[in-house]
């Protein structure tokens, strides 16, 4: 598989686009005045203990406390493989107290962000975890005996340093390392952990201890080499900090880091923008002639499967069959490229053949299996439903770049006048019956006045004979669909 990064780098953000054989695949925004704090550690305070909830609420800084459970918790901040009972909260915390932390998620919507007390710090090769004395491999890594490998280097470098202490997980770019790297890898997680310590001797609460590198960064450092043709940036300054960092920690790569140059803005080049704003909307197109719909919600993300204009050209379980095939290769990039988390439920097209739905099954497992974010198929519920999660730790896109619209407050539907006109007669009904006025005064949008002195102006002449007063409107241009006033006069 032929991928390519492109860096866009200005001074209000940084984006980051992944793209797979020349289409669009994952899309990374960390702007200046809101970057993500994901992976960070925090000297924190804990400001409210829920006994009921097993959980505590932590000020690290942030507008909103974050949010601890007690199974993030452990006697002395680290973590432990026993399973045992958990501890009620009330006897690991109390308010007032100085707690260290690190952010497992971002905060996303009304939520403040998540937090644990088990620490990790990843580099190129390795995730350090202090408290811990295991040696772990990525599941990614499927060779049995690189596995055994990976976890000799690591045992044989802990073991040359009897006074060091802690746990690591090699992750997937550690396949095919050396020896030199993966130790090389150790020193410098072991003098970033010293200085962190370092940082946490003062009890100053709330503050950070440690961040994790900026986006762009990140990107180097976590990226998958094998398959990657090139990674262009087309911020100078960035490529020449980027090409230091990429010589000194991943230098296998550093003859596809590329300055771009070019009077085109990266983003233009594989249409990247156009793909950003059609990830924007509902409906996504399929080359066949159907057609997807997603609607995220704050509890789950829904995905409807339509065969639109599609005939087929054998007989209907044929066309639904190829038209789901073609869904399932599409819904696994839209939930990357959007980023959509939590709870997903697939509404495939009902299929009659038990192996046409196996099918479709596997072909979603197999697009998912691409994805770094981990994600858990169920299978096909009674209701023919696919059901699905996939781990969220940042805002997805549409959260990123979109706010609720001010009108429908999200709802994605606003009243219309027709129902406005009726509310504006009950609340003068309302008013009249409470309140001795001389006349009223009717303040709303342009579509509402209109029609309260045309379609509705029979219903108005009523009114005013019923109620024996004058009712007069006024058009404000600031006034929304749903905005109204009706002020005594």
């Amino acid at each position: 598989m032929a991928e390519e990064i492109l860096i866009n780098v200005t001074p209000m953000e940084t984006r980051v686009a992944v793209i797979e054989n020349g289409m669009l695949q994952e899309v990374y925004i960390e702007r200046a005045e809101r970057k993500g704090i994901v992976g960070n550690i925090y000297q924190g305070k804990v400001v409210r203990v829920l006994p009921g909830m097993q959980a505590a609420f932590v000020d690290i800084g942030l507008e909103r406390a974050a949010f601890i459970h007690v199974a993030e918790l452990t006697p002395g901040g680290c973590a432990t493989e026993e399973r045992a009972p958990e501890p009620a909260i009330g006897s690991l915390l109390r308010e007032g107290q100085s707690l260290v932390v690190q952010v497992t998620k971002d905060p996303i919507g009304t939520k403040g962000a998540r937090l644990t007390t088990r620490l990790s710090i990843p580099s190129r090769y390795l995730v350090f975890m202090p408290g811990r004395d295991q040696i772990a491999v990525s599941q990614r890594i499927e060779s049995d005996e690189e596995r055994q490998r990976l976890k000799t280097v690591v045992s044989d470098a802990l073991a040359a340093d009897p006074d060091s202490a802690g746990g690591f997980i090699l992750r997937t770019a550690a396949e095919g390392s050396s020896c030199a790297d993966v130790e090389a890898d150790i020193a410098y997680l072991r003098r970033l952990w010293n200085k962190v310590q370092e940082r946490m001797k003062s009890q100053q609460a709330p503050r950070v201890i440690y961040e994790d590198l900026p986006l762009h960064m990140r990107t180097l450092r976590d990226v998958d080499s094998q398959g990657l043709e090139r990674i262009r940036i087309d911020s100078k300054e960035t490529f020449q900090k980027a090409a230091d960092f990429v010589a000194s920690l991943i230098p296998e790569i550093s003859d596809r880091l590329e300055h771009y140059p070019g009077e085109r803005p990266i983003f233009d080049l594989y249409s990247v923008e156009e793909e950003i704003q059609r990830a924007l909307g509902r409906k996504v197109e399929l080359k066949s002639g159907g057609y997807l719909i997603f609607d995220q919600t704050e509890a789950m993300t829904t995905v409807d499967v339509n065969t639109g204009a599609y005939v087929g050209h054998r007989n209907l379980e044929e066309t639904i069959f190829k038209t789901n095939l073609e869904a399932a290769t599409s819904i696994g990039r839209q939930l990357r490229l959007r980023n959509l988390g939590g709870i997903v439920i697939i509404d495939f097209i009902d299929m009659v053949d038990p192996e046409h739905r196996r099918q479709v099954l596997r072909t979603l497992e197999r697009v998912l299996a691409k994805d770094h974010v981990k994600s858990k198929l169920t299978g096909v519920s009674e209701l023919g439903l696919v059901e699905m999660t996939r781990k969220r730790s940042r805002e997805s896109l549409e959260q990123q770049l979109c706010e609720p619209c001010c009108q429908c407050q999200g709802r994605g539907m606003i009243k219309t006048p027709e129902t406005v006109c009726y509310e504006i007669f009950r609340e003068i009904l309302r008013e009249a019956r409470a309140y001795d006025a001389d006349a009223y005064l009717v303040i709303g949008s342009q579509s509402v006045v209109d029609r309260l002195q045309d379609e509705d102006s029979g219903n108005v002449a009523e009114l005013e004979a019923f109620i024996g007063k004058t009712i007069r409107f006024q058009v404000d241009s600031l006034y929304t669909t749903e905005q109204f006033d009706v002020v005594l006069r």
